[in-house]
C-alpha cells in the first residue's frame, strides 16, 4: 500500500513553484499530506478539490491553500484542457524580521487550528491580478534561479500569504491572539531559529533542549519532516549563506567561514566540497565566468 506522506527535499530549495497542465500531467494528484504549506491557483478549466472533509470545485482564478499535515487531492474536471500553478513552502522561511505584527506562520497554525478559516478562495474575494502575478513570478524563478531568485520568491510569497491573512482576519480569525514574538519551540518552526543563527555555535541537543525533547526524539522527528539529519541541515544553510558571500563579495575565506558559522577556512572548505563537490575558490571562478 502506498503511503500518503509526500517527501519534499527542503535542502534543495525552501520553495517549490510549478505548473501543472494537460500537456505534462494527465493523472489525478493521489491523496498526499507532508510538513510544507501548498497553495493552488486554478488559471483554465476546473479543478475539483478534497481536503479532509472540504470538498470543492475550483474556477479559473480561484485559489486553496494546504496546511500542513491535511490530506488532500485534486483532479481536472476536463483532462483536455486544464492548468493550475502549484506553490510549495517552508512557513518558517517567511520571516522578515522584527515585527509587531503576527508571524506568519504563527497567523497560519491559527488558521489551520480555526473550524471557521477559509480553505477556498473565489476569484473575487482575493486580487487576481496579485494572485496571478505572484505564480507566474515564482514559478520563473524557481525554473530561471538568477542572481536574487530566492529573495524574490520570498517578497513575493510574503505578499500572498498578507493577502489570506487580511482575508482570514476580516472572516473574523483572531490574528491578535495568534502574536508570536521569538522562538517558539516547536519542531516545525526550528529551521526559523537555525536560519536566524546560523554564524553561531548550533548543536542538536541545545536545539532538542530549545524544543522541550530528548536528543533521540528530537532527532528522529527531524529526519522524518524535513528529509535530512539536523546536522545536516545546518551545514546546508550554511554552505548557502557562504555561496552568497562567494558570488557577490570579495571577503576573503577567513570573512565568510566566521561570519557563516564555520569554526575556520579549513572547516568551510571541507564541508563546502561535501555539498557542492568543488572548493569555495573553484566555486567562485566556476561562476564568475558565467
Amino acid at each position: 500500500m502506498s503511503q500518503l506522506f509526500e517527501y519534499i527535499d527542503s535542502l534543495t530549495s525552501p520553495y517549490e513553484a510549478f505548473w501543472v497542465d494537460s500537456r505534462n500531467i494527465n493523472d489525478p494528484t493521489r491523496p498526499h499530506w507532508h510538513y510544507y504549506i501548498e497553495v493552488i491557483y486554478v488559471e483554465i478549466g476546473e479543478l475539483y478539490v478534497e481536503c479532509e472533509e472540504h470538498r470543492r470545485t475550483l474556477s479559473p482564478g480561484d485559489c486553496a491553500i494546504f496546511h500542513s499535515r491535511m490530506i488532500h487531492t485534486m483532479a481536472p474536471v476536463d483532462r483536455d484542457n486544464y492548468r493550475y500553478g502549484v506553490i510549495k513552502f517552508d512557513i518558517s522561511r517567511l520571516q522578515s524580521g522584527a515585527s509587531f505584527t503576527p508571524r506568519l506562520r504563527s497567523v497560519v497554525e491559527a488558521a489551520r487550528k480555526s473550524s471557521s478559516a477559509s480553505l477556498f478562495f473565489s476569484a473575487g474575494s482575493l486580487d487576481r491580478n496579485l494572485v496571478s502575478r505572484v505564480f507566474n513570478t515564482c514559478v520563473r524563478e524557481c525554473d530561471d534561479k538568477r542572481y536574487g531568485s530566492d529573495l524574490v520568491v520570498h517578497s513575493n510569497l510574503c505578499e500572498l500569504m498578507v493577502a489570506l491573512a487580511r482575508f482570514w482576519r476580516a472572516e473574523g480569525l483572531d490574528i491578535a491572539g495568534s502574536v508570536s514574538t521569538g522562538y517558539t519551540g516547536g519542531i516545525e518552526s526550528v529551521t526559523e531559529y537555525i536560519d536566524e543563527h546560523s554564524a553561531e555555535p548550533l548543536s542538536v541537543e541545545g536545539l532538542a533542549k530549545r524544543c522541550g525533547m530528548s536528543y533521540s526524539y528530537f532527532a528522529k522527528n527531524f529526519r522524518q519532516m524535513y528529509g535530512r539529519s539536523c546536522k545536516e541541515y545546518i551545514e546546508f544553510v550554511r554552505v548557502s549563506k557562504a555561496e552568497d558571500l562567494l558570488l557577490f563579495t570579495d571577503f576573503d575565506l577567513t570573512y565568510i567561514s566566521l561570519e557563516t558559522g564555520f569554526a575556520d577556512c579549513s572547516h568551510l572548505i571541507k564541508v563546502f566540497r561535501k555539498w557542492k563537490g568543488i572548493t569555495p575558490k573553484q566555486y567562485k571562478l566556476l561562476h564568475s565566468r558565467t
